[in-house]
C-alpha cells in the first residue's frame, strides 16, 4: 500500500510500474535519471500537486487493478 510519507526511492524499488502513472501525474524526475530524494509528499508538493490524498489513491489503484498498459 503506497502512503504519502513514503520515500520516493522506497516507492520506486517497491513498485517500479508506478514509474510511468507517476509521471503522468507530473512527478517526472523518476524517469530522468536525476536523483530524487524525500517522500512521495514532498515531491508531489514541490511538482504543484495539491490534492496529495487522491494521488495516493490513484497509485493505490493502479496496484489493486492493473491495466494492461500499465508502465
Amino acid at each position: 500500500m503506497i502512503q504519502k510519507e513514503m520515500l520516493i526511492e522506497d516507492l520506486v524499488q517497491k513498485h517500479p510500474e508506478l514509474i510511468g502513472p507517476l509521471k503522468d501525474e507530473g512527478i517526472v524526475c523518476l524517469a530522468c535519471g536525476e536523483p530524487v530524494w524525500g517522500t512521495l509528499e514532498e515531491q508531489a508538493s514541490q511538482k504543484g500537486i495539491k490534492d496529495i490524498s487522491g494521488l495516493v489513491e490513484r497509485m493505490n489503484d493502479r496496484l489493486e487493478k492493473p491495466e494492461k498498459d500499465n508502465r
